[in-house]
């Protein structure tokens, strides 16, 4: 069964970090590139950040670069995205999704809730 889970959201304060985990099976995922997107209410959904199965290429939105790193562990078919210095703005749902270019594909997660609060 093809699954893609994300999971590490929580509420933290201003200022503070989290790190989010996506865990993919039933599919080998070491060809695939992670991204992460999230979605606040009211908003478009937003690519956050991505990375290519080598790990060489790592892409982020202006909104988060210096403050989040994305990363992976292909042994563990795994993805992951630190995330400090959290603003209230990077409350969100974020999404995890495998995909590849050459033949279209793509998994979605459910989605883990980041709140960020006082």
């Amino acid at each position: 069964q093809l699954q893609v889970v994300e999971s590490g959201g929580g509420l933290v304060r201003p200022g503070g970090s989290l790190r989010l985990s996506c865990a993919v099976s039933g599919f080998i995922s070491d060809t695939y590139d992670y991204f992460w997107y999230r979605q606040a209410p009211g908003k478009e959904r937003e690519l956050v950040a991505s990375i290519t199965p080598n790990s060489i290429n790592r892409r982020y939105a202006d909104s988060v670069k210096g403050r989040f790193i994305i990363s992976r562990d292909n042994a563990k078919s795994t993805a992951y995205l630190q995330m400090n210095s959290l603003k209230p703005e990077d409350t969100a749902m974020y999404y995890c999704k495998a995909g590849r270019s050459y033949d279209n594909s793509e998994y979605w997660g459910q989605g883990t809730q980041v709140t960020v609060s006082p």
